[in-house]
């Protein structure tokens, strides 16, 4: 089984690039079982969701000026 610091890079690398079979499957596992790893996915979808509106709430700004 994956260690937390090793599901804690593969859920930082799934951000930029999939995930091969064997890297997904092992997260999945992990995650499953467990419950910091699992809130830790959730904080990353999190934060990528924040700053995706934050960009567009500047782009929306600057097309304003």
């Amino acid at each position: 089984m994956l260690s937390c610091r090793e599901a804690s890079r593969l859920l930082s690398d799934r951000l930029d690039r999939p995930l091969r079979t064997g890297e997904r499957l092992g997260l999945q596992l992990h995650l499953a079982l467990c419950r910091a790893c699992s809130l830790a996915e959730k904080q990353f979808a999190f934060l990528r969701k924040a700053i995706s509106q934050l960009g567009k709430q500047e782009s929306g700004d600057s097309a304003r000026k």
